[in-house]
């Protein structure tokens, strides 16, 4: 797995659940957290695309769960990317950064819409394409 994106956040409280271990959904916002820092640094808003009517949305998720993490555990979110046809697949890996044991692996597919209708967003494809590997197209 070629990782093209790396941060970092920690588990708060609220996160967890009455076992003591973060609630399933919230790693998805992790993933979530992820992207959308990805996509700052490559100088693309979010918000912004939205206001020009191109919307990435989330198309499909594979999941699966592995180390449980906890209060105040720090989390490394490592993200790859790949584009097929119209999809844009992003590869999830959360790691417990004590130890780096692998706790969550999500591949998430996104499609854009543009002004509702699903499309290439060329904005997207430029800022991506130095980070992408596979087909291009």
């Amino acid at each position: 797995m070629k990782y093209i994106f790396e941060t970092r956040m920690e588990v708060r409280d609220y996160e967890c659940d009455i076992e003591g271990i973060v609630n399933n959904a919230n790693y998805l916002h992790y993933t979530e957290h992820t992207r959308h820092r990805f996509l700052k640094s490559t100088g693309l808003s979010f918000a912004k695309m939205h206001e020009q009517g191109v919307d990435a949305v989330v198309a499909r998720m594979n999941l699966s769960f592995k180390t449980p993490l906890k209060c105040d555990d720090e989390i490394i979110s490592r993200m790859g990317l790949k584009k097929e046809g119209v999809r844009y697949i992003f590869t999830h890996d959360l790691f417990r950064a004590s130890d780096e044991r692998l706790s969550f692996h999500a591949t998430v597919e996104l499609v854009c819409l543009i002004n509702g209708r699903l499309g290439n967003s060329e904005d997207y494809d430029k800022a991506f394409k130095p980070f992408m590997e596979g087909d291009n197209d």
